[in-house]
This record gives structure tokens, C-alpha cells and sequence, in this order.
């Protein structure tokens, strides 16, 4: 590929020009061997190769292929196959079809000399920047067989935390969508049918009564309107989530938020401690090495956080000496072991162990979220299905007194 590029150098000066390049990856090391940091490319042409295979909602690589993919890839490795024939007897054996074309396109550019980082970073959404920047970290040092085993426990640990969380959420949110569900069906179809029958007797009704008549005919009479506002409303926060500043706003309410709070915080912690311990372990520039780890950050703070350390390390600042100035993102354990890591020389033996503790922290709080839930959830149902009846039995115990 050829790419126009916008560059600065470390001292803040500016540059521009046009290279040939594989990958935009490639792009970033070339200039940063020049001591420059990329800051906007666009293609002009890409002679390179000429990807046709897509990605989208329906058709898309899981963490269990990517999974299959890195540890099968080990072993072969190991064994002393070429990357060709290795490519090509995991194109064989995968079951995804997507995978299946992606490799194949893989293995022909591998084919022409195109090193496997290379070829990886043409599928951004497939390969993460960490996947594709491990990977060629591995090339460079000839330790491609232990990156790969490095790759493959960082897949698994952050689908297993993936999993235990979406595990941990499942049944209250089913819990709240159920309850929603029936209010919006006892408004609608049940309580319109009550109405006439206490309307017959002509009589005052409870205010609890007035309260659930009153919202039954206005939902009623406004059923498409309703829809269609919530439908904007929806619209309107996912726009607002997606833009920059609102994406913003709202990861810091989250991170505000009680429950919320200390569960995301250890999540990011556990994903920040274990990227960038596999990161330092092959040899990638600890300045990079931020910047690749920022990306696999969920919380925008926590990204910017991170993007910001890697640019005052730049600079010679030491780890443990920032860490302080973000006092609600990273705790004093953090700081300590850093700090600990950064004198003796082991902090990616030390970031490891903190990315265990906190995915073990992230495991207990995800098997205790269901038990401090189940009761609210229950309370909530209680207090709903009660002034429900309330409402509806109370005018009924009027009627049969006046009778």
C-alpha cells in the first residue's frame, strides 16, 4: 500500500510525506524508527492486496476461533511446519467459514513474502493491535512460539472475563426486561377491562386506583406516540454514547456509580495489568506498548489515562511516579507493585500477578452479583405486583361495603 502521512517528532516538530507500507502498522514502526509518531494517514493506492472479504454483524471470527487460531498455530510452530503449510492446514480445519477466507488470504500474501504481522493487520476488526503487534514483536526476536502462547492465554483470560460478567448480568437484566414486559401487558389489555366495571358503579375511587386508571388510558391513548419517543429516545442515548464527549461523560458516571464503580474499575484493571505485562514480555517499546494497551480499554477514562502515561514515560517519567496522579483509577496496591516491579526490574512478573488478583476479584464479584440482586429484584417485583393489587382491590373492597 502507498499512504500519505502526518507525523510529529518527538520534539513536537511536524512532518509529511507519502510511503509504501503493508499495513498501516508497518507505516507506524517505519516512521517510529525514524523517531516519528503518526498522527493521520489516508491510502492512496493499495497495490499490496485487494481484500474483498468482510466482516458484519452476521458474519464475524469469535474469541473461541481467534482462541483456536493462536494455539493451534503454537503447536505447528513448535513442530517445525512452515507458516504456509501451517496457514494452510488451519484454513482446512477451521469451521468458520469467515476464518476459513481470512486465512486464505493470509497464507497467499505469507506466500509472497508478506510476514504474518503483516498480513494480520489487513483484518483490524479480526485481529486486534495487540494481536497483530505481539505477534510481530514474536517475529522480530524469533520468538514467535512463545508469543503465541502469550497471545493465547491473553484471548482466553479476557474471554473468561467476558463470559463470567455477561454470565453475572444475564439473569437480572432477563429479571427487568420480564417485569417491564408484564406492567406494560397489565396496563394495556387487563386493567382497560377493570375500568368499565368500577366506572358501572359511578362510585369514588382510591387515589392508588385514580393513579393506575389514569396511566392505563393515557398509555392507551398514546400507545404509538409512546413507542415512537422511546424509540427516539434510545435512538438519541446511543448517538450521544457514541460521540466523543457524551462517551465521555457517560464512562465517568459509571465509574461514579456505587455498584457499578468498583466492578469496572476491576475489570480495567485486570485487562490494563495483563495486556501490558504481555506487551513488555516481548520486548514491544514501553511507549507502544501503552498505546496498544489503551485500546483494549473499554472505559474511555481509563484509556485516556493510559494514552497520557505513555506519553510522560516518553518524556522519562517512571510508571510509579504518574500512577498517583489518577488516585481513582489506580488504587495504592497498583501503585505499590509498581513501584516494586520498577525497582527490581520485574514489572511484567509483577503487572501479571495484579492482572490474577483482579480477574480473581472481577470472579468473586460476578458469582455475589446474582445473590445481592436476586433480593432488590424480588423486593422491586413485590412492591410492584402489591401496588398493582392495591390499586384494583381496594375500590372493589369500597363497592361490596357500599353494597
Amino acid at each position: 500500500m502507498k499512504f500519505s502521512y502526518n507525523a510529529r517528532s518527538v520534539n513536537g516538530d511536524r512532518a509529511s510525506g507519502e510511503m509504501e507500507a503493508v499495513s498501516e502498522n508497518e507505516l507506524k514502526t517505519k516512521l517510529a524508527e525514524r523517531d516519528l509518531i503518526l498522527e493521520s494517514v489516508q491510502v492512496i493506492a493499495n497495490a499490496t492486496t485487494n481484500q474483498k472479504i468482510k466482516t458484519g454483524w452476521f458474519k464475524k471470527v469469535s474469541n473461541i476461533d481467534k482462541i483456536f487460531f493462536a494455539q493451534n498455530l503454537q503447536v505447528m510452530v513448535r513442530s517445525g511446519l512452515s507458516m504456509s503449510t501451517a496457514l494452510k492446514t488451519l484454513t482446512e480445519q477451521t469451521n468458520n467459514k469467515l476464518l476459513k477466507q481470512i486465512l486464505t488470504d493470509i497464507n497467499e500474501h505469507v506466500t509472497r513474502g508478506v510476514t504474518l504481522s503483516d498480513a494480520l493487520a489487513n483484518y483490524p476488526k479480526v485481529f486486534s493491535e495487540l494481536f497483530v503487534n505481539m505477534v510481530r514483536a514474536g517475529e522480530k526476536s524469533g520468538k514467535l512460539e512463545e508469543v503465541l502462547i502469550q497471545i493465547t492465554n491473553q484471548l482466553r483470560k479476557s474471554h473468561t472475563l467476558v463470559a463470567k460478567v455477561r454470565g453475572a448480568l444475564t439473569y437480572p437484566i432477563i429479571v427487568v426486561v420480564a417485569m417491564i414486559g408484564i406492567a406494560i401487558g397489565m396496563i394495556t389489555f387487563i386493567i382497560p377491562k377493570i375500568i368499565g366495571i368500577f366506572e358501572e358503579f359511578n362510585a369514588t375511587l382510591p387515589l392508588p386506583t385514580r393513579i393506575l386508571i389514569n396511566v392505563s388510558k393515557f398509555v392507551t391513548s398514546n400507545g404509538p406516540w409512546l413507542i415512537i419517543a422511546a424509540v427516539f429516545i434510545i435512538w438519541g442515548f446511543i448517538k450521544f454514547i457514541h460521540a466523543p464527549s457524551g462517551r465521555r461523560l457517560w464512562h465517568s458516571l459509571l465509574l461514579k456509580t456505587p455498584v457499578l464503580s468498583p466492578i469496572l474499575q476491576k475489570i480495567n484493571l485486570a485487562k490494563f495489568c495483563r495486556t501490558f505485562s504481555s506487551l513488555i514480555k516481548t520486548d514491544i517499546p514501553i511507549v507502544q506498548a501503552f498505546e496498544i494497551t489503551a485500546t483494549t480499554l473499554g472505559n474511555v477514562i481509563y484509556r485516556q489515562a493510559v494514552n497520557d502515561m505513555g506519553q510522560r514515560v516518553r518524556k522519562g517519567v517512571q510508571i510509579a511516579s504518574i500512577l498517583p496522579e489518577y488516585p481513582k483509577l489506580f488504587p495504592p496496591l497498583v501503585i505499590q507493585m509498581v513501584t516494586v516491579g520498577e525497582d527490581t526490574g520485574s514489572l511484567d512478573n509483577i503487572l501479571e500477578e495484579l492482572s490474577g488478583f483482579y480477574e480473581e476479584e472481577v470472579d468473586r464479584t460476578m458469582s455475589n452479583l446474582s445473590t445481592i440482586i436476586e433480593p432488590l429484584l424480588m423486593l422491586l417485583l413485590g412492591v410492584g405486583v402489591g401496588a398493582m393489587a392495591v390499586a384494583i382491590i381496594l375500590p372493589m373492597y369500597s363497592l361490596t361495603q357500599n353494597v
